[in-house]
């Protein structure tokens, strides 16, 4: 059954109702790619907060705690400096606030790469103090030693190949990976090698679009594309890129929302009734009893 909290209402806005329904499962997302299909994609979005866990956790099958937090939340340059405190902390946060979705949390730079056994002391960390489900860490070829390692010793993972934020540095930037023979190639080796590892899903980053779908054709577990294709198993976007909540719209993202324009409008509103005294008014303050 789902984990419930309670949530003192007179001191806390977030209070997530109990709802008793079983969450789903490494197996159950494992299971709905079934002889190389996936009859009904799957839905995940990242989440950093109650909140936004509670908004989006109906809609979804997956929720993943993104070190990409780092920039939304923190205003951070990169994923590089965020710690494994905080995605801890933010994952408590979005299995506090959801009920239905797997909870993912990704592993942050340096907390994994050394040995599997660094990597299976920090995701039972992970495990132990959110009480997410599963893990994900970014890497192909290197990292299969690893995601075997914690799979063999009941840590799901999920993989992350293709453009890997982690390794911005060494890539020179953001950019689509794949436009070259030998990256192709790279590219398709890491998938089959972290797949037949034992990863649980794949997440595809960045690359042409032919690339996703000959990765998604050769490993059996499911694949979650972000920048990728629609043939993938499942798509992923940074829910606040998604929402409309920057400027800056990258190309692979389509804007469902203005939520930027929305909170814009309603500090102007609000700000415009201080100013002209009009708020707060007798509805919004407390008089004496009579």
């Amino acid at each position: 059954m789902s984990t419930t909290f309670t949530i003192d209402t007179s001191t806390s806005r977030a209070t997530p109702m109990p709802a008793p329904m079983k969450r789903l499962t490494v197996p159950a997302v494992r299971g709905r790619k079934v002889d190389g299909v996936t009859a009904e994609p799957l839905v995940m979005l990242t989440a950093y907060t109650v909140r936004m866990a509670q908004l989006l956790d109906p809609h979804c099958d997956m929720l993943l705690v993104g070190d990409s937090l780092g920039q939304v939340i923190y205003g951070l340059p990169s994923t590089i400096p965020v710690s494994l405190e905080m995605m801890c902390a933010h994952g408590a946060a979005v299995v506090r606030g959801s009920y239905h979705s797997l909870v993912i949390v990704d592993m942050p730079f340096g907390s994994y790469e050394a040995s599997p056994e660094q990597a299976f002391i920090s995701a039972s960390r992970i495990l132990k103090e959110t009480g997410a489900a599963a893990v994900k860490l970014e890497g192909g070829e290197a990292m299969a030693e690893t995601v075997a390692f914690l799979s063999a010793r009941g840590i799901p993972v999920m993989a992350h190949v293709g453009l890997t934020p982690q390794a911005v540095n060494m890539l020179g930037g953001y950019g689509a990976r794949g436009r070259g023979a030998a990256e192709e190639a790279k590219i398709l080796a890491d998938a089959r090698a972290v797949a037949d590892a034992g990863c649980f899903a794949l997440v595809i980053e960045g690359v042409v679009e032919p690339i996703a779908i000959a990765v998604t054709k050769a490993v059996a577990c499911p694949t979650i594309g972000i920048g990728a294709s629609a043939e993938c198993d499942g798509q992923v976007l940074v829910a606040e890129d998604m929402l409309g909540l920057f400027e800056r719209t990258p190309r692979f993202v389509k804007r469902f929302g203005d939520m930027a324009a929305a909170i814009s409008e309603a500090a102007g509103a609000y700000a415009t009734d201080v100013r002209a005294r009009s708020f707060p008014t007798q509805a919004q303050t407390y008089q004496r009893k009579t």
